[in-house]
């Protein structure tokens, strides 16, 4: 069977994230270590121990799920439990994680990518008044129109009856009154600490296309693919462009799981904590099984 791997982005993140892991296997064991050597503090404590609001901050949060997501892999590799892989994706920052594990960059690098990413996107938050919101109903075009209306951002296209809007508090405010009258069920604010995949991260865009270019990507061992479009790239100059896009482009998910299902991946691992990807799969194909492969007892 072909299988798919999938990595989840901001706000799959919980407190204990790992820890299973880290105290069953030496291979994840041995990536949570080096990623505390790495930053320079105690990721596995802020994982395991938490406090949540400090787990939730961008910078710390995006390196703990692209570590845990590698540790996963590192752990399944161990167990002689993970076969031939088709093909990788993520949403959002686990497009990094992807490129990590098809062999793009290093595991180190790939941390060292992120956790700039983290920051810089951390202190575009700080310095801006930003937030999103989730639609659900309506269609794509009707986001569409609701974001342009109120002068923000589409921030995820995620499954059929599901889109975020990103952007201004104040846009975001205003669109979340409207969302019913434009044809919407509901419209959720999110918990986040600001805009991402919006115009209000576009210093941090900026600067990450700077750090990047003083890296070298390879030719990936796998299909990856990018939320920019929803289709491979395989050409590192590509994908460090898409990266760097990323961080303002809509993340196009249901395109990616779709191009994925085209290119005959029939099962998926989401590698990582929680469900949130099998949650959006079931909307996009409820036939196609995705099997949790987060925490020890998943493996």
């Amino acid at each position: 069977m072909s299988i798919g791997l999938i990595f989840s982005g901001q706000g799959a993140q919980a407190v204990g994230m790992g820890a299973s892991l880290y105290e069953n296997s030496a291979a994840a064991k041995a990536r949570f270590d080096e990623a505390n050597e790495i930053l320079g503090w105690s990721l596995t404590e802020l994982c395991f121990d938490g406090p949540e609001e400090k787990l939730t901050e961008t910078r710390v949060c995006q390196p703990a799920l692209y570590v845990h997501g590698c540790a996963a892999v590192e752990a399944l590799k161990e167990q002689g439990k993970l076969p031939q892989i088709s093909a990788a994706a993520g949403l959002s920052l686990g497009e990094l994680t992807a490129h990590a594990i098809a062999g793009t960059y290093d595991f180190a690098t790939g941390l060292q990518l992120v956790a700039e990413r983290g920051r810089l996107m951390q202190e575009a938050c700080d310095a801006t008044e930003g937030a999103m919101a989730s639609l659900i109903g309506g269609s794509v075009d009707a986001a569409r129109e609701l974001a342009k209306k109120h002068d923000v951002d589409l921030g995820n296209l995620n499954c059929p009856g599901q889109t975020v809007i990103s952007g201004p508090k104040e846009g975001i405010a205003a669109a979340v009154a409207d969302a019913k009258a434009a044809g919407f069920k509901m419209a959720v604010p999110l918990k986040v600490a600001g805009a991402y995949h919006s115009r209000l991260m576009q210093p941090a865009r900026e600067a990450f296309q700077q750090f990047i270019e003083g890296f070298n990507f390879k030719t990936p061992d796998m299909p990856v693919l990018t939320n920019t479009t929803g289709d491979t790239i395989s050409e590192p100059n590509g994908i460090k462009a898409a990266l760097v896009s990323q961080i303002t482009s809509p993340v196009l998910w249901e395109s990616c799981f779709r191009s994925m299902m085209a290119m005959g991946v029939q099962s998926f691992y989401e590698c990582g904590p929680g469900n949130t990807l099998a949650g959006l799969a079931k909307r996009i194909d409820k036939e196609v099984p995705v099997i949790t492969k987060g925490e020890w007892e998943n493996l």
